[in-house]
């Protein structure tokens, strides 16, 4: 999505023609990948760092303040775990929420259906299988609460 070469605002242009919105000082860097991009929603001072995939078939409502590590997939679709469902390529499509002030580290996977509360801390290589909630820190595979952390804003 993102010309390596282009100004920060030639590249806040690009976003905003393909996310359905997007707040004040949004970055992607290179490698950024998405379905459609318009059901996409980001607030301010957002950053994807790079290889970043979200896979956006439903709204994908990222708070402000996020900053999403490396090769981290947001996903809002599934597939049946039947034969027949998937045979017929069937899609199961559900909403991610992402609330304000949250760090995604990277290598992490967001699956659909999940509402990542705000102060948050993902750790890398994190799945988040559930929703998390405020003020916390959550890693592992499935992502479990770790500990509680001050919202000192």
């Amino acid at each position: 999505m993102q010309d390596a070469d282009a100004t920060e605002d030639e590249q806040a242009v690009l976003i905003k023609q393909y996310f359905g919105s997007v707040g004040r000082d949004v970055c992607l860097c290179p490698g950024f990948m998405c379905d459609s991009g318009k059901n996409i929603h980001v607030g301010d001072q957002f950053l994807a760092n790079y290889n970043v995939t979200i896979l956006d078939i439903m709204p994908v409502r990222i708070g402000n303040y996020v900053m999403i590590g490396p090769n981290t997939l947001i996903t809002t679709v599934n597939h049946p775990i039947t034969p027949k469902g998937r045979r017929e390529h069937l899609g199961i499509g559900k909403p991610v929420t992402i609330g304000n002030d949250v760090w995604i580290g990277g290598n992490v996977t967001i699956l659909p259906g999940v509402t990542i509360g705000s102060n948050v801390v993902i750790a890398a290589g994190a799945v988040v299988t559930k929703d998390v909630p405020d003020n916390c820190v959550v890693g592992g595979v499935p992502a479990k609460k770790i500990k509680n952390i001050e919202n000192d804003v």
